[in-house]
């Protein structure tokens, strides 16, 4: 099967290094969210500075430095979708981020966790294409190896409750049919979203670090679907708040 084709060989016919160019004192942490109102609201916090662009098909993408608290972050909004997820940071990699932090929006396949609620993945089941690319076939990736206790602490300082368990990568949100939900939860997935695999087996092949957290969206743990908050205005103040963690976690790892 192609799934199981993994090359080993890291030199490409293109690089990202070949479409970009590295950003002296790029600073040490990247933070990025993928709603474009959950971006605006938190990137308007900041006197943000343009540092770079990325570039695809689907227009530019600017890419800022923000201070929080005093210290140096780079920000940006990730594409959804694995694929241009994925490419878009290794472009960014490429310019000199070696830390990200990723807060997504995900499904839940259990009806007690509340909206909003905080997920951190611990494991990732990779029912997608992007991460074949750079890991070893394979049913599942561990995710967040390191500052799920750096993590955890946050939470705890800033009186946020949490789970943690294991996600669900997929490619295609309109093929969650209730047989697939069904077999998910039996695996024990929490939750559902499109990039985490890929990201992490990216990002361990580039050698970087990877931190992604969740906020719980619309609920699959039901006989219809609920989209709960999923809406991207909806309750933007406390996912704001949610996103200020992000920059929480940061200043414990700068």
């Amino acid at each position: 099967m192609l799934l199981e084709e993994f090359d080993y060989e890291r030199n490409a016919v293109i690089n990202p290094e070949m479409a970009v160019r590295p950003i002296d004192d790029f600073p040490e942490v990247t933070v990025s969210c993928f709603s474009f109102q959950l971006f605006n609201s938190v990137l308007s916090l900041f006197d943000a500075k343009l540092i770079a662009e990325l570039n695809s098909a689907v227009g530019k993408n600017p890419v800022y430095e923000v201070r929080y608290k005093g210290k140096r972050f780079a920000m940006f909004q990730s594409r959804v979708g694995e694929p241009l997820c994925v490419a878009e940071y290794e472009d960014l990699m490429a310019i000199g981020s070696r830390r990200l932090i990723l807060l997504g929006n995900c499904g839940v396949l259990d009806k007690s966790i509340e909206d909003c609620g905080i997920i951190i993945p611990t494991e990732a089941i990779r029912d997608e294409g992007t991460s074949y690319h750079y890991a070893e076939p394979g049913d599942t990736i561990e995710v967040n190896k390191k500052y799920r206790d750096e993590f955890k602490a946050v939470l705890r300082e800033c009186g946020y409750p949490f789970v943690e368990g294991k996600t669900w990568t997929t490619d295609a949100p309109y093929r969650e049919t209730r047989s697939r939900v069904n077999r998910r939860k039996e695996q024990g997935a929490l939750c559902v979203e499109m990039e985490c695999a890929g990201m992490q087996a990216a990002c361990d092949f580039r050698g970087t670090e990877f931190f992604q957290f969740f906020y719980a969206g619309d609920n699959l743990d039901h006989s219809t679907w609920d989209p709960r908050s999923l809406s991207g205005d909806a309750r933007l103040d406390d996912k704001t708040k949610i996103m200020l963690l992000a920059f929480e976690l940061g200043l414990k790892i700068v």
